[in-house]
């Protein structure tokens, strides 16, 4: 019979570590899979929160389609008619653009709706009645409270801090959001908005750039109006507080100055925009009822997208207008680049593109009326409008419809399509515009020097 031996001690050191390690490798197994389970909860719980986000959006946006887009554009082409006619017998003068320093003069029916009111600063909610488009049903924040922000800081984008931007935009409810004072706000991740929201820079000068841009996700009633957004960078992501009752992980942003998500019934007037890491405006996802009016959009290659991609045909609901604004200097293409839905891009001023103005595919509608466009010196760059990846044989069937547009510089609009399709089955066409006087209606277009006590 062997002896029995008795374990050195170096011996026994060894098995007894081998085994503590055996011990907190399971422990950790164990951990790992609790915090597996806890995540996939966390996401199960997080996709459901969109999902009924996105379902609530969807219905919202499907009511605010209308039914007939003719009469809108007709519409608005009547309340400029009328404005132009009414100044040749009373002028009023404009004050608000840099280098101007005349007496007030509304050039479009949209200014002239408030912008000659001394008092604008005691009855801020008077511009909701002067939005036109197919954004004309947008209250913003209207019979809500006014929430001044005081403070430019972003530090805390979980718990967002008391007088900041973005402890504003989460509030519940209507909610009028003005400024203390003048601003550069630098927003560390995307900034997101919740319903029924007037972020409105009129009396003060503000200023949205070197980092996060402005998130309209599944959101409706979002008035923006008169600040400066520029300089947009895409964001890593990470947890961000979206509303009072909810925060969660955000993958990283584009980088769109503002960005519109299955957003419906939203107003962007007198916004100055250049330079953002994606795009300007991109409007995708069944976003509809939209206007982007008076604003001034400079330096940036892919300006406005409206619809992502050829497999989102739920964006055949999505109307735009796009009126009063000036493309000007530095820009490239995209103003805009159009997928499905029905677009009215009327009384612009383009100044400059280098590539093309117009594009789009999956046959939208886009009815051009009364824009001037100024090409540029290159002769492979004349043309107004850009059909992407489709052949002539089934584009020839959108409608694309160009009139009384200025072309100048040798500029010319492809059209194609139905000839009527402008026109209204209910009403009879009215006179609209000419391009001619499009620099005259887009003259003040950007964000404004508004000063309290003066007309704007």
């Amino acid at each position: 019979m062997q002896p029995y031996l008795k374990p050195q001690k170096e011996e026994m050191s060894q098995t007894m570590a081998l085994n503590r390690l055996g011990s907190i490798f399971l422990v950790f197994f164990l951990l790992s899979c609790v915090a597996v389970i806890v995540n996939a909860e966390n996401d199960t719980a997080e996709d459901e929160y969109w999902k009924e986000r996105a379902a609530v959006a969807m219905k919202i946006a499907e009511e605010s389609v209308h039914p007939n887009p003719q009469e809108v554009t007709e519409e608005i082409n009547a309340d400029v008619h009328e404005l132009i006619m009414g100044q040749n017998s009373t002028k009023r003068k404009l004050r608000g653009s840099k280098g101007y320093d005349g007496p007030c003069e509304a050039t479009n029916p949209i200014d002239a709706c408030w912008r000659c009111d001394p008092d604008w600063a005691d009855n801020r909610e008077k511009i909701v009645d002067c939005v036109k488009g197919f954004g004309k049903k947008t209250t913003g924040g209207k019979g809500g409270p006014i929430y001044i922000v005081t403070d430019d800081s972003d530090d805390d984008i979980v718990n967002p801090k008391p007088g900041t931007l973005r402890d504003a935009v989460i509030q519940k409810g209507p909610l009028w959001i003005i400024f203390e004072h003048s601003m550069v706000i630098r927003l560390q991740q995307e900034l997101m908005v919740t319903s029924d929201k007037t972020i409105d820079g009129r009396g003060a000068n503000v200023v949205i750039a070197f980092g996060g841009g402005i998130t309209l996700q599944y959101v409706k009633n979002i008035i923006i109006t008169n600040i400066h957004v520029k300089d947009i960078e895409s964001k890593a992501g990470g947890m961000i507080r979206d509303c009072v009752g909810h925060f969660g992980f955000r993958t990283r942003s584009d980088g769109d100055g503002i960005s519109l998500f299955g957003a419906s019934n939203v107003w962007i007037d007198h916004v100055s925009m250049a330079r953002c890491d994606d795009g300007l405006i991109d409007a995708i996802m069944s976003s509809t009822a939209i206007t982007i009016s008076n604003s001034h959009f400079t330096d940036h290659n892919e300006a406005m997208l409206f619809g992502a991609s050829n497999s989102h045909s739920q964006d055949k609901i999505m109307q735009v207008t796009v009126a009063f604004n000036h493309f000007g200097q530095g820009l490239i293409q995209r103003m805009p680049r159009c997928r499905f839905g029905f677009f009215h891009v009327v009384n612009n001023d383009y100044t400059h593109w280098i590539m093309y103005a117009i594009g789009g595919n999956m046959n939208p509608t886009i009815i051009s009326q009364g824009n001037r466009y100024i090409a540029p010196e290159s002769h492979v760059a004349k043309e107004v409008t850009k059909r992407e990846y489709t052949d002539e044989s089934e584009w020839k069937h959108w409608n694309w419809r160009s009139e009384g547009d200025l072309m100048v510089n040798g500029a010319y609009f492809i059209e194609s399509g139905d000839p009527d399709v402008a026109k209204s089955e209910k009403i009879e066409m009215l006179p609209f515009k000419p391009g001619t006087l499009a620099s005259t209606l887009t003259r003040f277009s950007g964000a404004l020097e508004c000063c309290v006590g003066q007309p704007c």
